[in-house]
């Protein structure tokens, strides 16, 4: 599509978020005490915003213009922070992370498969330069430190070998008959020459000149003009005139213009920034400066006014002069902590007079909340507010035809730097008065550095304070050599050399094959509580790991997820699901698996070593996921005997103060796996993850496909390829009659995708996949190879429940 129709997408989608505003501030500010009718508002906000998510991501992606893109991210990133927000009502509602909106979707004319979560492709695409930079530089320090094997050359057949020496040989005989004709038509121009200088040009031979030249000037016109006709019947050249009407049928044109639009795409993309802050120091450099030494200066004068004397310059850690206008006046400090102790008064005298309430009585049968339900604080809808404001200036501002050339917004680019150029001027303002400060009070008040000494209360608990701050945060990384840190290279380097910084295997989310279950809302129905399917697993993913990773914005002010734990039997993809999270996130990935440190760093202070190095590489190179695969082991039952169990354990208790560390300006997500979560104990372990997704096996659904052989039906509910389809075709595969995939689906009933992967891979050998022309797949070679492997049984699954 052209950008003008993004942009109409993004002007529709503008309105339909302004309308959702409008009505959140009429719904949701309101307490409802019915459990359903709450829950169904937030279902159908839930998938509101997710298509507002799709259209803001398909703008966002296909826009040209810079400003434009920068204001549709603002809004993008508010609407997956108010998607997660609705995500954690709709959890601390319905007490499941799994929600029934069957209802809900038929209301709205949607299908299982609109609830889906898009990721944002700006995730990789803004820093894909960086991105494979690391790659390549992880590549390298395995290669050279032995722990990955250089991609062997792959040996050629007869067939190719012959053809490579066809080639070759064509390719020579063709130059050098290509040289011996122009040798030949050298030697017959220079014997014409010869013979033209002995006898002369006679008139035949001046005729015949003349005629080639204008034979040559007739055919060029003819050519152009034929060119120009199928310029236009292509839709490519709007400037000839059509039928005497002077434009294009509607067809060519809009033909034409996505001509235009993929040649200028280009264009636009290679243009560079427009920098205008050389000519903002030059114009306002000098009345900033002015107005912040004004003011720093009033500052100090009344401080003085009001304690005797001049106060210390703020140090540069905590902003500077930046500091002086965040903090208070002490008047207003003095109001304020006067009001506090009126209004902690106010309130005990009123609960030492209020009654107790009594518990809300059931009403006609359904569930009614005691105090009744009300959507939390939000911090989203301030930047959907802002960025629908910023929304308006553009479209009151700007031209919103389609018109390619449309250039930047010198004022918008203004005022996003003015502010750079402040904290520039700002800190070269810092320098001067500081050192007029010190003269100052050194001249007046006879002082000659800071002064106020802390009193030992103070001190004290200025002291505990610093004992108190997390172990995790100390430096624990200094060079030998020298007293500077260690740089994060070479920190990345030996956490990579020693197998605790592993490649991500590139595997997207979508990879993840799962069709979602129609059964599932009849169970619901009857009160059992149903097993989560491949599809809401994806979304859970999606939401908890992918979106708060890929966004700084979003991490920052939506609910925090520090830990999220990934339990199912052994192959049902639970560490596919942790390789997609940093693919789609372009994140780092450590290993923390226990078999994976041991012997490595033993003792308390060696994991306190390596949880610091982890955590000093994943902070600075952000994003970063810490796996630790089999995390059951560390919160294992009984007595340790063994020195590596008593180290998985002690890396369990250190667990807390890792995730405590992780601030929400940190995009680092610690994820386990296990495969036996009912061998650990139950307590501790559960507490230390925020998140548990159950993973289950695949159903008959996802492992065939379809339900019935129409079309019509598969199209309506648009079900991809089934789980075996997909891996023989990945395998190189052909299907065929002989093979029944409605028999392996129903045989393959307990297994998990593991063992079909596994089978389709034992099955189709590179030796087999030759012998494939003649002799076509069956399905008794699958069911036999299947048939090595154990199921998971009912009940070792109703354990994981």
């Amino acid at each position: 599509f052209p950008s003008s129709t993004y942009i109409k997408m993004w002007a529709d989608t503008q309105r339909e978020l302004d309308t959702m505003l409008q009505r959140e501030r009429q719904e949701f500010l309101q307490p409802e005490e019915d459990h359903e009718k709450a829950m169904k508002m937030l279902c159908t906000a839930y998938v509101q915003y997710l298509e507002m998510l799709r259209s803001l991501e398909a703008a966002h992606d296909h826009l040209l213009h810079g400003q434009r893109r920068v204001a549709v991210r603002r809004v993008l990133d508010g609407v997956i922070g108010r998607l997660l927000e609705i995500k954690r009502e709709m959890v601390a509602l319905d007490k499941s992370e799994c929600h029934c909106m069957d209802g809900v979707l038929m209301e709205l004319k949607r299908v299982p498969e609109d609830i889906e979560i898009p990721i944002p492709k700006y995730f990789i695409k803004e820093n894909l330069r960086i991105l494979q930079e690391r790659e390549e530089y992880l590549h390298e320090i395995l290669l050279n430190a032995g722990l990955l094997e250089q991609e062997p050359v792959t040996a050629m057949t007869l067939e190719e070998g012959i053809k490579v020496i066809q080639v070759a040989e064509r390719a020579r005989q063709g130059r050098a008959r290509a040289a011996f004709m122009k040798r030949i038509y050298l030697e017959e121009k220079r014997e014409s020459r010869k013979a033209e200088q002995e006898t002369g040009k006679n008139q035949d031979a001046a005729a015949t000149c003349i005629q080639k030249v204008w034979r040559g000037y007739s055919q060029r016109k003819k050519t152009e003009k034929l060119r120009e006709e199928e310029m236009i019947f292509l839709g490519m050249n709007s400037t000839e005139m059509i039928n005497g009407t002077g434009s294009l049928p509607p067809d060519v044109e809009a033909m034409s213009s996505l001509q235009k639009a993929n040649v200028l795409q280009g264009k636009f993309w290679e243009r560079e920034d427009f920098c205008f802050r050389e000519e903002l120091r030059q114009t306002e450099g000098a009345h900033i400066k002015e107005t912040l030494q004004d003011q720093i200066t009033q500052c100090f004068l009344e401080c003085r006014h009001i304690t005797g004397r001049f106060p210390d310059y703020p140090p540069e850690k905590t902003g500077g002069s930046k500091a002086i206008f965040i903090e208070k006046h002490p008047e207003q400090v003095a109001e304020e902590l006067a009001a506090k102790k009126e209004a902690e008064q106010k309130e005990k005298e009123g609960i030492a007079q209020e009654k107790p309430k009594e518990k809300r009585p059931e009403k006609d049968g359904k569930k009614v909340v005691e105090i009744g339900w009300k959507m939390g604080p939000s911090n989203f809808l301030s930047i959907l507010e802002e960025g629908s404001s910023q929304y308006q200036v553009f479209w009151e501002k700007r031209d919103n035809r389609w018109d390619f050339l449309q250039d930047h917004d010198p004022e918008l680019i203004k005022g996003g730097q003015r502010e750079e150029v402040e904290e520039e001027i700002r800190v070269q303002v810092d320098e001067v008065m500081k050192e007029k400060l010190l003269n100052i009070k050194k001249a007046l008040d006879g002082e000659t550095g800071p002064q106020g000494k802390a009193k030992k209360g103070e001190k004290g608990k200025k002291a505990a304070g610093k004992k108190k701050m997390l172990e995790l945060e100390k430096d624990r990384t200094p060079d030998s050599d020298s007293l500077a840190c260690r740089t994060i290279e070479s920190l990345y380097q030996q956490l990579a050399e020693e197998g605790l910084l592993i490649r991500v295997k590139h595997v997207n989310l979508s990879d993840y094959i799962g069709h979602y279950d129609c059964l599932r809302s009849i169970l619901g129905e009857t009160g059992a509580q149903p097993r989560p399917s491949i599809p809401e697993v994806r979304q859970l993913v999606a939401l908890y790991g992918i979106l708060p990773l890929g966004s700084q914005t979003v991490h920052e002010n939506a609910p925090l997820v520090k830990s999220l734990l990934l339990a199912g039997p052994a192959g049902v993809g639970k560490k596919m699901l942790v390789h997609a999270i940093c693919t789609e996130t372009g994140a780092n990935l450590f290993s923390l698996t226990p078999s994976n440190i041991a012997g490595k760093y033993s003792g308390k202070e060696g994991l306190m070593l390596l949880l610091h190095m982890i955590l000093k590489v994943g902070k600075e190179w952000q994003p970063s996921v810490v796996w630790i695969r089999d995390a059951e082991r560390m919160y294992s039952k009984g007595a340790s005997k063994a020195e590596e169990e008593v180290n998985f354990k002690r890396l369990a208790k250190l667990l807390p103060q890792l995730l405590k560390a992780v601030k929400p300006k940190d995009r680092v997500l610690l994820v386990g796996t296990t495969s036996s979560p009912f061998s650990a104990n139950q307590g501790p372990f559960c507490k230390a993850y925020q998140k548990i997704i159950l993973i289950p096996k695949p159903d008959y659904l996802t492992r065939f496909g379809k339900y019935f052989s129409s079309s019509w039906l598969i199209l309506l509910f648009r079900i991809p390829v089934s789980l075996w389809k997909h891996c023989i075709l990945q395998r190189g595969g052909a299907l065929t009659k002989l093979l029944d995939l409605n028999c392996l689906a129903r045989v393959s009933d307990g297994f998990t995708q593991g063992h079909v992967v596994d089978v389709v891979h034992t099955v189709l050998t590179e030796l087999r996949l030759l012998q494939m022309a003649r002799r076509p797949l069956r399905t008794a070679e699958f069911v036999t190879s299947l048939a090595r492997h154990d199921p998971v049984y009912i009940e070792e699954e109703e354990m994981f429940q």
